[in-house]
């Protein structure tokens, strides 16, 4: 599944499109994704102004004049077009045309029109449209931890959130009530250039640690998304182009490499923890 900095990718590269234009010929090719699209679907967007798009953990939120939020969550195999270009695509091939992709409607600015299409091969993804004003008491919203790349993201948050806690940190990282958007893939990231061990116990790990990691999982996504995200199986970026920072993992799908750090004789070891893959060095990452 597409992680933050695949969704903060796409975010990116609909926003010079959609934000300012106002959304115009919606079509709704089937009645459903994971879930039924909302009620009167085509007729509340067309005519919509984009104000903004924003991004809330892996959701992507375009305000609209009406006073509603369209919100879609990728799911596995979700893609945005514009114009055609992919905003999402495989590895291995999968239609974007014909009865893959759901929903299209056109961006009007400036007497010009781009048309943006939704595929899903797997139809795991989803959309909604919230009222704006009640975004953070909707049930998808509701009780989220704070955003990894905003304030409230620290050191002193992951001490309160993991005070007492005996579940293992790599865990009780991808809690999407502790921290929003941390995926598998950054978490593992994360704890390899903390040094911190994904077994200890989250209530174990000293403040100094703590303060530490947070600026790690800040580091990890910003530099995820200057790398225009991960591929794996199924994500490109705005422009069409997979992403390239899974040239740079330092241990996730490594498993029975050499450890890359200076002076390390480590192998990276994989586990599962939480029904996920859990890879790291044993030498490096400490309880």
């Amino acid at each position: 599944m597409p992680e933050l900095p695949e969704v903060e990718t796409v975010r990116r590269g609909l926003e010079p499109v959609l934000v300012g234009a106002r959304l115009g010929r919606v079509r709704q090719n089937r009645p459903d994704l994971r879930f039924p699209f909302p009620e009167r679907f085509v007729e509340r967007l067309e005519g919509a102004g984009v104000e903004r798009i924003d991004r809330r953990a892996k959701y992507l939120l375009a305000a609209l004049s009406t006073g509603e939020t369209w919100v879609t969550h990728l799911g596995m195999t979700g893609r945005f077009t514009v114009d055609g270009e992919q905003l999402g695509e495989f590895e291995e091939a999968a239609p974007i045309a014909g009865k893959h992709e759901h929903m299209s409607l056109c961006a009007l600015r400036d007497g010009t029109a781009t048309r943006i299409g939704f595929a899903d091969a797997r139809r795991f993804g989803f959309m909604g449209l919230i009222a704006t004003d009640r975004i953070e008491a909707h049930p998808w919203f509701a009780g989220l931890g704070p955003e990894p790349l905003g304030n409230g993201f620290s050191g002193a948050h992951l001490a309160e959130a993991f005070a007492g806690k005996k579940q293992n940190v790599k865990v009780s990282l991808l809690d999407q009530r502790i921290v929003a958007g941390l995926g598998n893939i950054y978490v593992c990231e994360a704890l390899y250039r903390a040094r911190i061990s994904p077994l200890v116990a989250a209530g174990k790990v000293s403040r100094p640690r703590l303060e530490r990691l947070a600026v790690v999982v800040r580091e990890v996504l910003g530099d995820a998304i200057a790398a225009g995200g991960s591929t794996l199986r199924d994500f490109a970026g705005a422009d069409g182009n997979a992403g390239y920072f899974q040239h740079r993992f330092d241990v996730y799908g490594r498993e029975g490499q050499p450890c890359l750090a200076e002076g390390c004789t480590g192998v990276v070891k994989r586990i599962v923890q939480g029904g996920r893959s859990t890879f790291f060095c044993p030498s490096c990452q400490k309880r």
